[in-house]
């Protein structure tokens, strides 16, 4: 029996340096296991983008039988509406893909638009407990597909007796705070002199980097902190081993890739308590949980994993067991599954 061609509406804009998006592995993943697969768009001049995934859509409407958007808050949102309404049009079904902790504070903020979105679509899918529960009123049967990871390719390393070695691994963008981790690191030298702080990720161009950059200039740290700027995904992990502590520090959150990356790993993760994360890690055995913005708390909760016997060994094995059931080969299963059955629903 044929597979479904899938069509995919996101953005496929990691060969010009953004982040790698799940839409983008989901696609290839599926094109290897034998799937039929057309992605729209790799351009990256928004209003060009757009146009080119409304006219995909049309164009190549007799090609596939299923599409699977991409849904963002904010001006994003307005282009899941209008690929919907293009899909619509066609007599396909489509399957919403949400993503972004912002997504609830959209619905306060536009809920006729979330719930007319939301009900318009065969299957709506969130990659965490979170979204799923604070999207219910708009839409109650919501599917969780959690984010996923190739688990071989991290190695384990237990961090029984972690180092005042810090990572960060984020897009240098305002809503993940790096400046904060260069405050978190100035306090945790306070008590550990030689504590360092690696930073990987790509330059959203908002001022971020440049604001990190002077905070490391206030407090004298150039030759205490690494900023690598972006990196392949498959260098990663060789980023992350660098660390003996991971720190999370958005202010908005969903289920952060990096996070399932780090644990994979086997580093201890301390993290902001913000969106979906308290949902991922559980305080006191899969991570440490601190209030944004704070970053006294940070390093206090740094401290403990540094000082307190036991503490960074359970949180190095738990959290490798989290992560271990966020591998590829289950959660493509579970895409696989979702999008066949999408594909032989009658559109309303």
């Amino acid at each position: 029996m044929r597979e479904p061609t899938v069509l995919h509406v996101g953005n496929f804009l990691s060969h010009r340096g953004r982040s790698r998006q799940v839409i983008e592995e989901l696609s290839d993943r599926l094109e290897v296991a034998g799937w039929s697969v057309i992605r729209t768009s790799r351009i990256h001049w928004r209003p060009a983008r757009l146009a080119d995934m409304l006219l995909t859509i049309w164009r190549l409407r007799r090609r596939f039988d299923v599409a699977q958007i991409d849904v963002f808050s904010g001006s994003a949102f307005r282009w899941a509406e209008c690929a919907a309404a293009f899909v619509r049009r066609t007599g396909k079904p489509s399957v919403l893909a949400l993503h972004g902790g912002n997504l609830p504070e959209f619905q306060r903020r536009r809920p006729m638009r979330v719930r007319r979105l939301l009900e318009g679509a065969i299957e709506v899918v969130a990659p965490s407990r979170y979204l799923q529960a604070a999207l219910r009123e708009s839409r109650d049967d919501i599917t969780v597909i959690p984010n996923a990871i190739e688990l071989r390719r991290y190695r384990f390393r237990l961090r029984s007796r972690p180092q005042p070695r810090l990572v960060w691994v984020r897009h240098f963008r305002s809503i993940y705070n790096a400046p904060l981790a260069v405050e978190v690191l100035a306090c945790t030298r306070r008590l550990f002199p030689d504590a360092r702080l690696v930073m990987c990720g790509g330059d959203s161009r908002d001022g971020t980097l440049e604001e990190v950059k002077r905070t490391v200039r206030a407090h004298a740290l150039e030759s205490a902190v690494r900023i690598t700027g972006a990196v392949p995904k498959h260098d990663v992990p060789s980023v992350l081993q660098e660390g003996d502590v991971f720190i999370n520090t958005t202010n908005v959150d969903n289920t952060p890739v990096s996070v399932i990356e780090a644990m994979a790993c086997g580093l201890p993760v301390v993290s902001t308590r913000v969106g979906g994360i308290p949902c991922l890690l559980d305080e006191g055995r899969t991570g440490l949980l601190v209030p944004s913005d704070d970053p006294g708390a940070m390093a206090e909760a740094v401290r403990r994993l540094l000082t307190e016997s036991g503490l960074a060994c359970r949180l190095s094995v738990n959290g490798r067991s989290l992560a271990a059931a966020m591998d590829w080969e289950p959660v493509l299963g579970a895409w696989m599954t979702l999008l066949r059955q999408a594909a032989e629903a009658r559109v309303p």
